[in-house]
């Protein structure tokens, strides 16, 4: 049976958002920046960054462009929005409406960050925790906020790695967050079954 776009919403969504929220939140009250903590010793650490850009950092100059990067990010969020209520119309697969919902939730959470957490924060520094509603306001404007990421694989390549460049360096090196794995994990499962999910567009 197809979900409805509000099933959709509180069986995926929601959840998904609850948990990438409260791992931001108790990161960014318990971390200053750059502090590093074991996660899966050997695999996975917690390591406190805040991104002013998108996925790997990248951003756009100024206070403009910090505008332009959040508003991009809430027309996708809405075009996502729309197009999962259209996939659902046409009963698309229950994997593809989940994993679009996924894709939705990290967009969303992202959002959230550099939307409200300059005013629900203070500033975060190398030796310095930031508070929840400081006194002296906020850390930056609405819609200026930074994106917390914290998840920083630390696994290398082995020493004997026959691309020289790449031996003895980090498999993966970007930190990223919750919703960026719900984004890309998301992304990766449907093209693995895009002749699944999307027969008619080969």
């Amino acid at each position: 049976m197809t979900p409805t776009l509000s099933q959709l919403v509180w069986r995926v969504l929601l959840p998904v958002l609850a948990i990438d929220q409260a791992i931001k939140v108790w990161v960014k009250t318990s971390f200053t920046v750059g502090q590093r903590m074991d996660f899966v010793p050997g695999l996975l650490e917690l390591q406190f960054i805040e991104n002013e850009g998108m996925a790997f950092g990248w951003a756009l100059p100024g206070v403009a462009g910090k505008l332009v990067l959040t508003g991009f990010r809430l027309v996708a969020a809405v075009g996502i929005g729309w197009y999962i209520q259209k996939r659902v119309v046409e009963r698309a697969p229950n994997g593809l409406l989940i994993a679009l919902t996924c894709v939705w939730a990290g967009a969303v959470g992202n959002i959230i960050d550099s939307a409200v957490y300059g005013q629900l924060f203070g500033r975060s520094g190398w030796a310095t925790l930031a508070t929840f509603l400081p006194e002296e306001g906020g850390y930056a404007p609405w819609f200026q906020g930074h994106v917390v990421d914290m998840f920083h694989f630390v696994v290398t390549w082995p020493s004997w790695f026959p691309i020289e460049s790449m031996a003895g360096k980090e498999v993966f090196p970007p930190i990223w967050n919750l919703a960026d794995a719900a984004i890309s994990v998301s992304v990766i499962w449907m093209l693995i079954k895009q002749r699944t999910y999307f027969p008619s567009e080969r």
